[in-house]
Formats: C-alpha cells, sequence, structure tokens
C-alpha cells in the first residue's frame, strides 16, 4: 500500500545485491531501536537526589512573589535565596 507521503525509489541490481541492502537496513533500524530503549530505561533508573535548593524551591509555601511592578506574580528569587539562607543558618 502506497501513501501519499511515500516515494517511489527505482533499485538495480541483482536479486542477491538488493536482499543484502534491504536486509542492512532492517538490521539497523532494529539495532537503533534497541539502542534508544535501553537508553531511555537507563535514564529512568538513574534519578538523582533533588538538591537542598531544588527542595526548597519546589515547596510552595516558601514562594515569594513580587507584588506590584513590571514583575508582578513572578517568583522574586533574592528573596527567596536570603530566606533559604536564613533557614539553614544554625
Amino acid at each position: 500500500m502506497i501513501t501519499e507521503g511515500d516515494t517511489l525509489v527505482k533499485i538495480e541490481g541483482t536479486l542477491d545485491e538488493i536482499r543484502e541492502l534491504v536486509g542492512d537496513a532492517k538490521r539497523t533500524v532494529r539495532s537503533v531501536k534497541s539502542t534508544g530503549k535501553k537508553v531511555a530505561k537507563a535514564a529512568k533508573a538513574t534519578k538523582r537526589k533533588l538538591s537542598a535548593w531544588q527542595r526548597y524551591i519546589k515547596n510552595k509555601s516558601n514562594h515569594i512573589k513580587f507584588k506590584r511592578g513590571d514583575k508582578k506574580g513572578r517568583l522574586d528569587l533574592k528573596k527567596m535565596s536570603a530566606a533559604f539562607k536564613r533557614s539553614r543558618k544554625k
């Protein structure tokens, strides 16, 4: 079945040569797919621990936002950083 997006390419050669070409292509596609799956699986398995700052930022109760001006509603990272440093001080 040929769809609109498919393109036809004329291939010349003996049947053995064509089988060799097509077989190599199929093997390459298979190996690329399996390698991709392995990489994705490894990426999922190696999840690192978040840093203290990342955990602090993640907590919504720690969010300090600009109240007025151009940046109204955005996080005020400067004030959050100062609060984080104060909370870590012993």
